[in-house]
């Protein structure tokens, strides 16, 4: 009598297969979490660039800073910042002087802050305990 051979994968191969794409998967998802992450970190930063020139504007309208966090454009580019770092992170404003204004908000992967002011600076700081809206960023 012959034996009839079947052609198939065992139980351990399969699980063996299951347990690499398992790995695999895993690495590929934490990868996509930091890069989330950046990209939040990007949008917040160049809303923020976007309020520097949106400044500049008012300032060349108006002759000061004082009506800069009245700008709708820059309530927009403020809130969308707020929107990209999680909304759990508020951004500070500092724009109650005439002659200066500065902005700065939490980057979502650390808790370092962007800063922009008026100046053209534009950096990370880790705190901004003790400013005050007539200073730069630091």
């Amino acid at each position: 009598m012959k034996m009839k051979l079947q052609k198939g994968f065992t139980l351990i191969e399969l699980l063996v297969v299951i347990a690499i794409i398992g790995i695999l998967s895993s690495v590929v998802l934490a990868s996509l979490n930091t890069a989330r992450d950046k990209g939040a970190d990007a949008a917040v930063k160049a809303n923020l660039n976007g309020v520097r020139a949106q400044a500049e504007l008012v300032y060349d309208t108006a002759g000061n800073y004082s009506t800069v966090g009245a700008d709708a454009n820059v309530q927009r580019a403020y809130a969308a910042a707020d929107s990209a770092n999680g909304g759990t992170n508020s951004v500070a404003s500092t724009t109650a002087s005439s002659t200066y204004w500065m902005m700065a908000s939490q980057l979502k992967s650390s808790t370092v802050w962007y800063c922009v002011d008026s100046s053209g600076k534009a950096t990370t700081t880790s705190s901004l305990v003790g400013l005050s809206p007539n200073q730069s960023c630091p």
